[in-house]
């Protein structure tokens, strides 16, 4: 049985924001300085809060933003504060890719798998939306991130419980929709992966269309589902 090796990893002081779910169910949100960084990971100093292994955080190099997800924790002293090193999580565009060395943008970019789970491109991009739980039908205006005709994730400090209904309101253009949607993932202090359980497969096709001409970055080698 073969062994996976690591990633390269380079030796960078990078100074990120990072923000998510305390153990103290505190959210928090600061800036630290990430280290010894890869392609799918990196180990940031300076953090403040008490986390635990499995935290989902959110990380932020410059203006692209990741969510991460805590794989070990130390106590660094007085100077370094808590420790943790992060990957990447799945499907995540690594934020700090420009930073590193050619030779390991080159080689990561090679090494990308090809996923072909997923119906359409998702779009990393700012659109805004309003998002009701039916229970309550108290409205939250947000724009969600990393969006597809098939769903989106909002980012939120309390988001809501996975399987909560709700009913999703934004626009296509001139045409308002309001579909039924459902929380598929929840990272407390980060925010929530939501899929659009209402929207007939011609008019996620629709949406899919209308955010491809939104997206300025859109590269026609982005991943599909067949």
């Amino acid at each position: 049985m073969s062994v996976q090796e690591p990633a390269p990893r380079a030796t960078l002081d990078l100074k990120v924001r990072v923000w998510g779910m305390g153990a103290n169910n505190q959210p928090f949100f600061q800036s630290a300085v990430a280290q010894n960084v890869s392609a799918t990971g990196a180990c940031i100093y300076g953090i403040e809060s008490e986390l635990r292994v499995g935290d989902v955080i959110g990380v932020q190099y410059e203006a692209k933003k990741a969510r991460c997800k805590v794989v070990w924790v130390v106590d660094a002293g007085a100077l370094k504060k808590i420790q943790i090193g992060v990957q990447l999580v799945a499907e995540q565009e690594c934020p700090w890719t420009a930073a590193l060395p050619e030779a390991m943008r080159m080689e990561a970019q090679a090494g990308q798998p090809q996923d072909n789970r997923r119906k359409f491109v998702r779009h990393k991009i700012s659109f805004p939306v309003e998002v009701r739980d039916e229970r309550v039908n108290t409205p939250l205006r947000v724009n969600a991130t990393d969006i597809s005709g098939n769903g989106c994730y909002v980012e939120t400090v309390m988001p809501l419980a996975i399987g909560t209904a709700l009913r999703v309101d934004f626009w296509l253009g001139e045409e308002h929709l309001s579909p039924t949607a459902v929380v598929r993932t929840r990272d407390p202090g980060v925010g929530m992966g939501i899929e659009f359980t209402g929207l007939p497969e011609e008019m996620k096709k629709r949406f899919q269309a209308h955010l491809d001409k939104l997206d300025p970055g859109l590269n026609v080698g982005l991943k599909r589902d067949r």
